[in-house]
């Protein structure tokens, strides 16, 4: 063997007795073409690993390798099938890469840092000098290895939630792993069905029975799937979405009260929508100062404001006893106030109320699932949008799945 065989040989970490019969560089086609062979007269059977005679050899495949130097270079094999006495014909395994797969182990390595780092798909295609499907493969496989790893680790903490997808009322199912920070899995829509099927392919029989708690929104549908599919779990309505409705209902009562005073000329309320939504301390010094003065008014969305203020003090509280007496007297200064959205979501709580002081058991909450929005945001500016939504989950498993995605 020549030292250019010999040199890919060890390159490609080939073991006997397999061989690279020829290395060919092509400078005008920027390409160098390695060539191997399978020199034994038998194999292992890559169904039972018993060795068995060779059969015959497929017509020759082609494999992505990592480029030497600026040169692409590719794998050109004919690879044998064995005949074995237990599963008939098979394919022989080859080392250097997966089943199925167009790029060998070490390219594919390679392309799953580069991905991982990448401003965008496109520029990682770029990088790669891939297109687009070839990546998108990569991305599959890296996945699909990745799920397979995974251990059945006890997972006590859980978030649902629920994010847009594509454009109008389409939406996708997530689920989290409070305590670990990563996404076990994602569905296409929201509904009950869902979510159950969300909660069997993240879970196991066994994980499912040790979650101790789930922390998700009001909706009817994840609070029935958690309830049936997570036996000894507590529902969690979560701090965030309770804090965004009763903001919704803030933000109601202003636009109620500013088109009434717009009608008398009275602009007093006009770009302050923002001074409502904020907590105080998180106004700038200038606009504490302007708000002081329609705090204190007798406007109604002062008095919806107070509610608001008051209620953050709920989540201060240390025990579901405590915090139970405190929403009484809530929900009575809510409901006497006389203001609608203020009555309406005072009630909606009310009506949850049970799942709500759950907070008190276990003080989860789906922050860690708000953060990953902003993440799955970027994933989708970054693939310029999806249009599959298979590829949608593989690209949030990619980046927030905390898999191990790297071939071996």
């Amino acid at each position: 063997m020549e030292f250019t065989e010999e040199h890919y040989k060890q390159l490609l970490g080939l073991p006997d007795p397999w061989e690279v019969e020829s290395v060919q560089l092509s400078i005008k086609d920027l390409q160098v073409d390695v060539h191997l062979s399978y020199g034994g007269e038998d194999a292992p059977c890559p169904e039972c690993q018993k060795k068995c005679s060779i059969y015959d050899h497929q017509r020759e495949r082609t494999w992505r390798h990592l480029d030497t130097m600026q040169f692409t270079t590719l794998i050109h094999c004919a690879t044998p099938r064995v005949n074995c006495p237990e599963h008939g014909v098979r394919n022989v395994e080859v080392p250097w890469a997966g089943k199925h797969s167009r790029f060998t182990l070490l390219f594919e390595g390679f392309a799953v840092s580069i991905l991982m780092v990448s401003e965008s798909t496109k520029k990682a295609q770029e990088l790669l000098r891939l297109n687009w499907k070839q990546v998108n493969e990569i991305m599959h496989r890296a996945v699909k290895r990745g799920l397979q790893r995974r251990e059945e680790e006890e997972i006590s903490w859980l978030g649902i939630d629920e994010k847009s997808f594509r454009k109008g009322q389409s939406f996708i199912s997530v689920l989290t792993d409070i305590d670990g920070r990563r996404i076990i899995d994602v569905v296409e829509d929201k509904t009950e069905e869902a979510c159950k099927m969300l909660l069997k392919q993240g879970l196991s029989d066994h994980q499912r029975e040790m979650v101790c708690g789930a922390a998700m929104d009001m909706a009817e549908a994840f609070v029935k799937a958690a309830k049936e599919m997570l036996p000894h779990a507590d529902v969690v309505h979560d701090h965030y979405h309770i804090s965004q409705h009763i903001n919704d209902a803030i933000d109601k009562v202003r636009c109620q009260e500013h088109a009434i005073l717009l009608k008398r000329k009275d602009k007093t309320l006009t770009g302050s929508k923002y001074l409502w939504l904020k907590g105080f301390e998180n106004l700038s010094s200038e606009e504490q100062e302007n708000f002081k003065r329609l705090r204190y008014s007798s406007l109604k969305i002062a008095k919806a404001w107070h509610l608001k203020e008051l209620f953050r003090h709920f989540w201060t509280l240390y025990s579901a006893s405590s915090a139970a007496k405190f929403f009484k007297r809530w929900y009575q200064e809510a409901v006497k106030s006389g203001l609608k959205p203020m009555q309406k979501v005072a009630r909606m709580l009310k009506e949850h109320l049970e799942d709500i002081l759950t907070y008190f058991n276990s003080f989860i909450t789906n922050a860690i699932s708000e953060g990953f929005n902003s993440k799955i945001q970027l994933i989708r500016a970054k693939a310029r949008g999806f249009r599959s939504f298979e590829n949608y989950r593989v690209a949030i498993l990619f980046h927030c799945g905390k898999l191990d995605l790297f071939p071996r």
